[in-house]
């Protein structure tokens, strides 16, 4: 079985300066509870790894407003005018990534591959600093695998050995990034006995789920 473990005990776990992968797509499978937690315990400096900010007041958008982001490495900004203002006035760094190229990047530090080759982003901006590969007469850039100290997922539903189901739009970061990650939090909106999930169902196994928060109430 899974320790339940609290919310603020869950975040307490995450220190200043942590690199952290946080699933969802404009605040849809973003876990809230989290996000509302690290911005009640003011933890900084953080390194965000996420398709997007959101919008403000709305998912990673409540740790951008807070300042709690040092980095970002996302493929999309363009719905958050406080991140675009941040990055302008040189508060945060923000590194763009083709949402393609950024999933498969973190696909393939989840499944321990060297990296990934890709046709995006030759001959661009994109291009600058990395490696080429030519592969039958094709050009392709070498991008390297994204891991994290964290990963931070929501799911659906949870059971008391951790297996995780996710819903809809959900499931387009949160299991890959809950493969890429040294620690795994994982909130669910309920938490349910073991055999109430189908096996079809699990989104994520047990064996990759360090901790499963509580349905207790947070202070965000």
């Amino acid at each position: 079985m899974k320790k339940v473990i609290g919310l603020a005990a869950a975040v307490e776990m995450i220190p200043d300066g942590a690199a952290l992968m946080i699933g969802g797509f404009m605040g849809a499978g973003t876990p809230p509870r989290l996000i509302d937690e690290l911005v009640r315990q003011g933890r900084r400096d953080l390194t965000v790894i996420a398709n997007d900010t959101a919008r403000p007041g709305v998912g990673i958008g409540k740790l951008v407003a807070a300042k709690l982001v040092h980095r970002m490495i996302t493929s999309h900004i363009g719905t958050n005018p406080e991140t675009q203002r941040q990055m302008i006035a040189g508060e945060i760094e923000v590194e763009l990534v083709p949402q393609g190229t950024l999933a498969e990047r973190i696909r393939a530090a989840g499944f321990g591959l060297g990296g990934v080759l890709t046709p995006t982003g030759v001959g661009t901006t994109v291009a600058e600093g990395k490696k080429t590969v030519t592969v039958n007469g094709n050009v392709f850039l070498l991008e390297l695998p994204l891991n994290a100290d964290f990963a931070l997922i929501n799911a659906k539903r949870a059971d008391y050995y951790g297996n995780l189901e996710y819903s809809l739009t959900a499931r387009n970061f949160n299991p890959a990034m809950a493969m890429a990650a040294a620690t795994v939090i994982a909130e669910a909106e309920d938490i349910v006995p073991v055999g109430v999930i189908s096996p079809d169902a699990v989104g994520t196994p047990h064996v990759l789920v360090s901790h499963l928060i509580g349905k207790e109430r947070g202070h965000g």
